[in-house]
């Protein structure tokens, strides 16, 4: 057992940040849950919320006092543009007593990474997850609208994981010694194609889901149509038409650090059956 310790997690109403706080709260810490709007925040009992932002740093000391550990995401504000901040964020952590910092690694070299990992003061470790299962939230409507999945590439690659296994690794890192300058790519237990995936939330929503393969042309159209940048366009094309190894190998990361098995796709959709219903 670990003695109990008081984190600060940012990024508290992400998709990975909300499931640091859960996992921190489950093995018997205090959460502390930096948001820059408490009253549209909602949290379990027992985390304590207060206001905050990132990209503007001198305001955060009220919220470090008394912490032992710091969750850090890498972009911020309301445009989510890479945060230049770090070096004053990691100063006030420093002045404040912090040991530990966890970083969500952004998908690319960024200011406040750069800066965590230049800090030799700090205890840090990076988190690199590869694609979250959160994403096939994006099917929900084809799916609930016309039991279709309208994808490019269907045979590509993923060992996507379960965003609780990010925050489960989250937490042991913030909380337990060994884990010091390490940078976990953090991954599902298992390799998937998109059919493998589709075929996965039919039998947990109990109905058939059919596939639909679009060319690369189509795709973007789709995309184009759902107004995602054009940057973004070029990023899903390059991500998913040329998936790197580091996406689609298992790693084991969540199973060394936690000692449990990572949590499959079955398991997900599952928990998740009722948004594609």
């Amino acid at each position: 057992m670990t003695q109990t310790q008081r984190i600060l997690v940012t990024g508290a109403t992400g998709t990975v940040g909300r499931q640091v706080v859960t996992e921190l709260l489950a093995r018997g810490h205090r959460v502390r849950a930096l948001t820059r709007d408490a009253a549209k925040a909602a949290f379990p009992d027992g985390v304590e919320v207060v206001e905050g932002d990132l990209t503007e740093p001198d305001g955060l000391a009220p919220a470090l006092a008394g912490v032992t550990g710091l969750h850090l995401i890498t972009f911020g504000g309301a445009a989510f543009t890479p945060l230049p901040t770090g070096p004053r964020i990691l100063e006030l952590a420093r002045a404040a007593g912090v040991r530990r910092v966890t970083v969500l690694h952004g998908g690319g070299p960024t200011p406040l990474e750069d800066a965590v990992r230049a800090d030799d003061a700090l205890d840090w470790t990076v988190l690199m997850p590869v694609e979250f299962m959160a994403n096939a939230l994006e099917w929900a409507d084809g799916i609930t609208a016309s039991g279709e999945v309208r994808e490019p590439f269907v045979s590509r690659l993923s060992a996507m994981v379960h965003e609780g296994d990010i925050g489960a690794v989250a937490a042991v890192a913030l909380t337990e010694e060994g884990h010091t300058g390490q940078e976990y790519v953090i991954t599902g237990p298992e390799v998937l194609t998109v059919d493998d995936k589709v075929r996965t939330l039919a039998a947990a929503v109990g109905r058939e889901i059919t596939l639909v393969e679009l060319t690369e042309e189509e795709a973007v159209a789709q995309w184009r149509a759902a107004h995602l940048p054009e940057d973004v366009i070029g990023f899903l094309l390059e991500a998913y038409g040329n998936t790197p190894e580091v996406g689609r190998t298992v790693s084991g990361t969540v199973e060394k650090v936690t000692g449990r098995p990572a949590r499959g796709f079955a398991q997900w959709a599952a928990e998740h059956a009722g948004a594609f219903r």
